[in-house]
């Protein structure tokens, strides 16, 4: 999710884009707008006068799709966690049957995908807990679909093998939320080779 100024931004003047394409160019362009500012200014002091600024819609605009900047957020959110799903689905094209490489292509990207766009990152790792109780359920079940995609790439077939999962996925969170809170999101490719190193003696 990058900036909203791009090639998303309505024409000038006129033009023949329908309703509802319109309705569609102006909530994605908010929807990057909160992502941006919660990334750099948090949460807290996000305010729906700076998404609308820089998403150049108006007020009005803003609350004919959203009931407040919770609301927004939470969309916003939804879409980013989506965008980070799809780059990760992407890196599986022509994967190998090996569980490992596939797991590994999967978390490389994930790393990755974070590590380009600090703003963003801060915004669903460690600006989600200000969001308040809606938006940490969100992480939750984020979380939960994260372990049943490490399940399924890894082959984990019993309880106890779920459970690595549960706590693999927990520790490449914190370890995620830790460096992006401190301004280390750059760093976060670094992560992949012990990760896997981790991964691959669970294996064997």
């Amino acid at each position: 999710m990058g900036g909203a100024q791009d090639a998303d931004q309505l024409p000038r003047g006129r033009h023949r884009l329908t309703r509802e394409q319109v309705v569609a160019s102006q909530r994605q362009r908010m929807l990057r707008a909160m992502s941006k500012v919660v990334g750099e200014k948090g949460y807290a002091n996000t305010s729906v006068a700076d998404v609308i600024a820089i998403a150049g819609v108006s007020r009005e605009t803003f609350y004919e799709q959203f009931a407040g900047k919770e609301e927004c957020f939470l969309a916003a959110y939804d879409v980013g966690v989506e965008s980070v799903l799809r780059a990760m689905r992407a890196s599986l094209t022509d994967a190998p049957d090996d569980p490992a490489e596939v797991y590994s292509r999967a978390l490389a990207s994930y790393l990755h995908t974070l590590s380009v766009d600090p703003a963003v990152a801060r915004t669903f790792n460690v600006e989600v807990y200000a969001a308040g109780p809606a938006a940490i359920q969100r992480r939750m079940a984020l979380m939960d679909r994260f372990v049943d995609v490490t399940a399924e790439m890894l082959g984990a077939r019993t309880p106890q093998d779920r459970f690595a999962c549960e706590a693999l996925v927990a520790a490449i969170s914190s370890l995620v939320t830790n460096r992006v809170g401190v301004g280390r999101a750059a760093e976060l490719p670094d992560l992949h080779g012990p990760l896997m190193e981790l991964v691959r003696r669970g294996l064997r």
